[in-house]
């Protein structure tokens, strides 16, 4: 075997790996409940221009995610491993984008080595296979900043011998396609995060007027036809859509202190080095070598990578820690540079011991087993959290013609475990809802209500539990701290607990378990 076919076999034994992982979890809430149930209800209603959450316009994200997730789902079933493919695609678009754009360096060890560490880390193996939009944004930003890079370099870069100007426009163009995608992934930050890190590293490595050079007329038209007709359509459907999901879930969101998931400054630097655990050791001493002489020994080839990667690194933290909301899942586009860093770190002192290769080995098996280990662990944290099990009783037990309302709470799983085809009925006071509702579930579904009134009649009063007590077919799911009066008690779950109404169930219940 080749050391090219090598490195080829390692990255799809480690995908292998993330699917066989993502089998083993059942679906968190809310985020894997609320992205996978948007996705499959995309499918279902046959509406891929406007996402919904309990037939609710959801405007929170674009629908990238979803499109590909309900394409899988139409071709694979409606299963939690199939709606955690979409992700874990996109995982793998990083990892072969790392690993390519390393190579033409001319070190095929080094490329695998970074590959191996990004693919056998946990923000790989854990967030690679995660439902929600973290790892699709960042596969694109990954790729847009990489092929800008390689363009502007193949004019003859910095460290190149024919100092030409021109970047190469197939790379370009492919940057310009990256940032279009990433758009339609999780909106500005797409387009807005390569910018900045290509801003900052052009100015570092004097290349900046290389920019002029750009095929910025294809280049745009590429972007446009792929990323403006979604907004402009969706915008037409809903008006009011733009200000919302660039005013409120963007600007607002990274600008307020009312949100959800506030965390000190130094939030990131502590999850990277969890995220790329244990290769990140090898990262440590960088900086201060790095000082000390910015050649780290390398070829002249190698220093613009270096100063690109530690800038893609460090503008993207320092973006993501200025908002008082911050998520881990923030930090996966800069992994690919994190990566690097590692291997290159490797080179300075670990890959120099007669023993280098069992100490890489030794490393290897560590991640792995880390990101096993917290799969695993995850498993009855999100148990106990999810409503799996009313969701297997309520399938045998209800009706085609039933109706299922949520009170007091919203089990973001539950209508994805039941493929629903009608939304649930969810039961709130809403009118107080509105005046005192944080960042919650029942802000995602009051405001999502205000762009469809049809839709909008999901959302009922407390009222709603009066009529349906006095009709066959009615089912309630509630939490296990609220008490449903007028409904018969089913099952009460690890979390939830389900209710039926008089009459309330068909006779092939007579066969389920007790």
């Amino acid at each position: 075997m080749t050391e090219r076919q090598r490195s080829w076999a390692s990255l799809a034994l480690l995908w292998g790996l993330l699917l066989v992982l993502a089998a083993l979890r059942p679906m968190a809430v809310p985020d894997e409940g609320r992205y996978g149930e948007v996705s499959r209800w995309m499918l279902q209603s046959g509406d891929w221009l406007v996402p919904r959450l309990d037939g609710i316009p959801f405007f929170h994200k674009p629908p990238l995610l979803h499109w590909v997730d309900a394409v899988l789902m139409a071709g694979l079933g409606v299963h939690v491993w199939v709606a955690r493919l979409g992700p874990a695609l996109h995982a793998g678009l990083m990892a072969v984008a790392l690993y390519l754009s390393v190579r033409p360096l001319g070190d095929e060890r080094l490329a695998r080595r970074a590959s191996l560490m990004l693919g056998s880390s946990l923000s790989f193996l854990v967030g690679g296979q995660y439902i929600n939009h973290d790892m699709v944004v960042a596969s694109w930003i990954s790729v847009a900043i990489w092929a800008f890079a390689w363009s502007f370099v193949r004019s003859g870069g910095p460290e190149g011998a024919d100092g030409g100007l021109v970047p190469h426009a197939g790379l370009a163009r492919l940057g310009f396609v990256a940032c279009a995608l990433g758009i339609l992934s999780k909106g500005l930050i797409g387009l807005v995060l390569p910018g900045l890190v290509l801003f900052g590293w052009l100015l570092w490595t004097r290349q900046f007027r290389k920019v002029l050079h750009l095929p910025w007329l294809s280049g745009l038209a590429l972007f446009g036809a792929i990323a403006v007709p979604w907004f402009v359509l969706a915008e037409q459907r809903a008006p009011g859509l733009l200000a919302y999901l660039f005013g409120e879930q963007q600007f607002h969101r990274y600008t307020a202190t009312t949100f959800n998931n506030g965390h000190p400054w130094w939030f990131y630097l502590a999850g990277l080095f969890l995220m790329l655990f244990p290769w990140t050791f090898l990262v440590l001493g960088l900086p201060l070598a790095w000082w000390r002489d910015r050649t780290l020994g390398l070829a002249p080839r190698f220093r613009v990578w270096v100063s690109l990667a530690w800038l893609w690194l460090g503008l993207i933290i320092a973006f993501f820690s200025v908002p008082h909301s911050k998520l881990i899942g923030y930090a996966l586009p800069v992994m690919p540079p994190l990566a690097l860093l590692a291997a290159l770190g490797w080179e300075r002192w670990p890959g120099r011991l007669r023993q280098a290769r069992w100490v890489f080995g030794g490393l290897f098996g560590v991640a792995l087993l880390a990101a096993v280990g917290l799969n695993l662990a995850a498993v009855p944290y999100t148990e106990r959290r999810a409503s799996a099990d009313v969701a297997a009783a309520l399938a045998c037990r209800m009706g085609p013609d039933d109706t299922v309302l949520a009170a007091g709470d919203f089990p973001y799983d539950l209508p994805f475990l039941l493929r629903l085809r009608r939304p649930m009925t969810v039961v709130q006071d809403w009118d107080d809802a509105r005046l005192h509702a944080g960042d919650n579930w029942q802000r995602e579904l009051f405001e999502g209500a205000a762009f469809d009134a049809r839709a909008a009649q999901a959302l009922q009063g407390p009222e709603a539990l009066v009529r349906a007590a006095s009709l066959p077919g009615q089912w309630v799911v509630a939490p296990n701290e609220i008490e449903v009066a007028g409904f018969e008690t089913v099952l009460r779950g690890r979390a939830w607990t389900l209710y039926r109404s008089a009459g309330g169930w068909s006779p092939r219940a007579a066969a389920c378990p007790p």
